[in-house]
This record gives structure tokens, sequence and C-alpha cells, in this order.
């Protein structure tokens, strides 16, 4: 059965961090590379990382190099995404989505099968 389920989300004044996790079930974690989107109100949902069973890991669209960072935790089924110096233009609804190849990582959201329910990020003071 395949399960995402995010978590982490919630206020955060501009300059937080906040690390985001989606638990996955077994099976999905260990047979799908899962990556991370955003969707923003009134926007299209972009990939923001991406990690593969492997470990090998992908982050997408960021100018500034360095805020974020995702990793999995193989004990837990989970992939975190952490968010250092948040901005107001970070605020959106974040998912987890997995692929249906281990090791593949692409942008494109239309390349994951399924997706979690998403967890809201709004930064603001």
């Amino acid at each position: 059965q395949v399960q995402l389920v995010e978590s982490g989300g919630g206020l955060v004044q501009p300059g937080g961090s906040l690390r985001l996790s989606c638990a996955a079930s077994a099976f999905t974690f260990n047979n799908s590379a899962i990556a991370w989107f955003r969707q923003a109100p009134g926007k299209e949902r972009k990939a923001v990382a991406c990690i593969t069973i492997s470990g090998g890991m992908a982050l997408y669209g960021q100018p500034e190099q360095g805020r974020f960072a995702i990793s999995r935790d193989n004990a837990k089924n989970t992939v975190y995404l952490q968010i250092w110096t948040l901005k107001a233009e970070d605020t959106a609804v974040y998912y987890c989505a997995a692929h249906r190849r281990p090791n593949m990582c692409k942008p494109s959201a239309q390349e994951y099968a399924y997706w979690g329910q998403g967890t809201q990020v709004t930064v603001s003071s």
C-alpha cells in the first residue's frame, strides 16, 4: 500500500527554519525516489528537492544555494526537507511525492505517481 504523510508545517517568522517530514509506507520508501514539491496560492506546483533510494539528491529551482536540504532516515521510512532562512516567498503547501522508480528524480510533477495530502508552511511576522 502506498502511503505518504507529511508533517512539520506551520507558521514561522522570516529567517526561521523548519524541518518537514514525509513518512512513507515501507514498500514505497524502499522502492521509490521521493520528492518534495510546493504550491503557492494561484501558482503551479513546483519541485523543490528529490532523493533516490540510493541517496542521490537533486535540488530544483533555488537560486540561493544552501537554504534547502533533503535527507532520508531508512530506519524510520521518512524523508525530510530542511529549510533555513525562511522567506515570505517560501509560503506554500508542501507535498511529498513518490516516483514509480527507485532511482529516478525528475522535476516534473507528472513523473510522480503518488502524493501526500500536503502540509502548509506560512512565513510571516
